[in-house]
């Protein structure tokens, strides 16, 4: 197989591939081990700071 048509190939299957990159963010997205990281960043808006 030619380089071209190995590259085509991938090209064809662009759909499989946003599935697999969706599949791998949500994943990330909904691990338990995550959950701590992502409530504290969810009340970075409502902590006090000085400001800029």
């Amino acid at each position: 197989m030619e380089p071209t048509e190995f590259f085509q190939t991938l090209r064809s299957l662009w759909v499989l591939w946003l599935i697999l990159a969706f599949g791998i963010v949500l994943w990330w997205a909904y691990r338990p081990k995550n959950k701590k990281r992502f409530e504290e960043d969810a009340r970075i808006p409502f902590k006090d700071g000085d400001g800029d």
